[in-house]
């Protein structure tokens, strides 16, 4: 079968249920199976799909990611996310705006921690919204903030969207992508600070009072346990002294003693904490295994290396390439969350970036970056729905602000995407290339 044709069978299925409202899982082993019957008879798609599904997800790296979310999970109720809001006040405190750059500064320190951006939405907007309604800000542009905020923690580690992409990706080091998102990550908080700056001074925001010396003090104090999980995980990681799954099992060990230390947990808590858990788990994994399926069915009828050579022949330019590339994923950001996208895309694109002579973890930035980006678009932003509600705000009313956010961040992506050093220096020089 031609790969054209097999790659119109495959989209095209997937795209029609997606446009029905047809769980992306589901709409992801409908269309693998649906092009598998043209290449294979009934009784070998059945059997060559269950068995990928299953190959998907019998990978001990993956034990990782549901660890991670129930250590961020714990997070979220285990009382850090306010110590890391007060911390974030007093760095953030003598400048205009200074609520808002609070708002930034807590998503990155939380989000670096639960590797959630829907988590870190609610928490931090849930913990800052009403202080900030009350300092006189615009809901919208403090929602605007967060949201664009919020998909930081996707970046700077310990992140779960590391370990899949480094999964599909064929064994790309995690500790090279954890090292390689700091830069990106803090770049994506710069920006969006520098623009909320902007807007803050326009608007005559003020700062907060001044912090004095010893309260200070005794703030950091007290965020010092939560920041010292970053040390000990990503840490541990780089050193070789555990993989990225132990890692996350030392990270959920801690999150329980610093939370039973703080009094923040109680039984009920836990119950609903583990239900949490075991749903989202459940949501990656059967993506992730139907993932899997689709990405054996592509490769089996060489879609990948036919849009490879569909690339390269429009233009031998590898600038509009890679410009093309980040169009597309930008397009499939707004529709797909990012789960879904990287192990969508990673089979396709990987490829043509390796084509290109991109290294695999610079590639994983862009594209880790490009869908940072999508969960703030409609119609499918998963942090633009999650932040309006924690701060009661219709989407009408948030989009326009968020305008200059994202072409702020669309533009960091292409820089990002063209100068390699920004993700591969930091790993580069600790030796974590391969």
């Amino acid at each position: 079968m031609d790969p054209l044709l097999a790659a119109a069978v495959l989209f095209g299925t997937f795209a029609v249920l997606l446009a029905l409202g047809v769980p992306i899982s589901v709409g992801i082993i409908v269309s693998a199976f649906t092009t598998s019957l043209v290449l294979l008879p009934w009784t070998g798609t059945t059997f060559v799909i269950g068995q990928q599904m299953n190959m998907g997800v019998e990978s001990f790296s993956l034990l990782a990611v549901p660890l991670f979310i129930l250590a961020g999970n714990i997070m979220n109720n285990g009382g850090i996310a306010q110590r890391l809001v007060d911390l974030a006040l007093v760095i953030a405190g003598r400048v205009p705006g200074s609520l808002a750059h609070t708002n930034v500064l807590a998503n990155m320190l939380f989000g670096s921690l639960s590797g959630s951006a829907v988590a870190s939405a609610a928490a931090i907007g849930g913990t800052l919204h009403e202080r900030q309604r009350k300092a006189g800000y615009d809901p919208a542009f403090s929602t605007s903030v967060n949201i664009a905020s919020a998909s930081v923690g996707l970046l700077i580690p310990p992140t779960t969207a590391a370990i899949v992409y480094s999964t599909v990706a064929g064994g790309v080091s995690v500790a090279a992508l954890f090292v390689a998102g700091y830069v990106p990550g803090i770049l994506m908080g710069v920006v969006v600070m520098a623009i909320a700056f902007v807007v803050a001074r326009r608007r005559g925001y003020r700062s907060t009072d001044h912090v004095g010396p010893a309260l200070a003090l005794r703030t950091f104090l007290r965020a010092v346990p939560s920041l010292l999980l970053v040390v000990v995980v990503v840490g541990g990681i780089i050193a070789g002294i555990f993989t990225a799954t132990e890692g996350a099992a030392v990270a959920v060990v801690y999150c329980l003693v610093l939370s039973m230390i703080y009094r923040s947990l109680d039984s009920a808590a836990l119950t609903q904490i583990a239900r949490r858990t075991v749903s989202s788990t459940g949501v990656v994994m059967l993506l992730i295994a139907a993932s899997s399926a689709m990405a054996w069915v592509m490769a089996y009828s060489g879609i990948p290396a036919t849009l490879t050579e569909v690339l390269i022949s429009v233009t031998d330019s590898s600038v509009l390439i890679l410009a093309l590339m980040v169009a597309i994923l930008l397009v499939v950001g707004t529709f797909l969350d990012i789960t879904p996208a990287i192990l969508i895309f990673t089979p396709i694109f990987l490829p043509i970036a390796t084509e290109l002579g991109m290294d695999p973890v610079h590639f994983g930035m862009v594209l880790i970056l490009a869908m940072c980006i999508g969960t703030m678009t409609p119609p499918v932003g998963s942090v633009l729905f999650v932040a309006t509600g924690v701060a009661g705000v219709s989407i009408e009313q948030v989009v326009p602000r968020l305008v200059p956010y994202f072409i702020g961040l669309v533009a960091l992506l292409l820089l990002i995407t063209y100068v390699p050093a920004l993700s591969l220096g930091i790993p580069g020089m600790m030796g974590l290339l391969g």
